[in-house]
């Protein structure tokens, strides 16, 4: 009787297993999924994207919030930045991210902007977004819009100084 139970309970649990998908190992497809409301972060080349989404504006526009650090020895610039085939007004124009200095955008100490005009998108979907880089080449990323509302109340272009 107790050989039955344990032959079955160990059928049981390896069936489990297969159903589950946890026998699929730290990489798993759904383990490496990295977008969640904070944004998307992605490695291009020598460039890492942090917290990459947007944020809409009561006019249909929507503001890049985010940051871009070069990894690289050598400076990159922000060639493309295109939402939904829409490009961004950035400022400053075709930004260049020297070694090891992050470019911000959106925040108390943001050192750009990026505004999609006419995006018209409402918050809560998610959006194409094509960048660019001149050495790094570019990279197509699906990015969360959000409400400008509790942390993001404040994102917007006048609230964000670009210097």
């Amino acid at each position: 009787m107790q050989r039955k139970f344990s032959a079955r309970l160990t059928i049981l649990v390896a069936m489990l297993l297969l159903v589950t998908g946890c026998g699929a190992g730290p990489n798993a497809p759904t383990r490496l999924i990295k977008q969640v409301t904070d944004g998307v972060e992605k490695t291009i080349g020598g460039i890492k994207l942090l917290h990459i989404l947007l944020v809409a504006q009561g006019d249909g526009s929507a503001v890049l919030v985010g940051t871009m650090i070069n990894d690289g020895a050598t400076p990159e610039q922000l060639t493309a930045l295109y939402v939904n085939g829409i490009p961004a007004s950035v400022t400053p124009i075709a930004p260049v991210l020297a070694p090891n200095t992050p470019l911000i955008f959106a925040g108390e100490t943001a050192n750009a902007l990026a505004i999609i005009p006419n995006l018209n998108v409402k918050a809560g979907k998610h959006v194409t977004m094509q960048i660019g880089f001149n050495r790094s080449g570019s990279e197509t990323l699906e990015v969360l819009v959000r409400d400008r509302s509790g942390e993001f109340a404040d994102v917007g272009p006048d609230v964000i100084s670009a210097s």
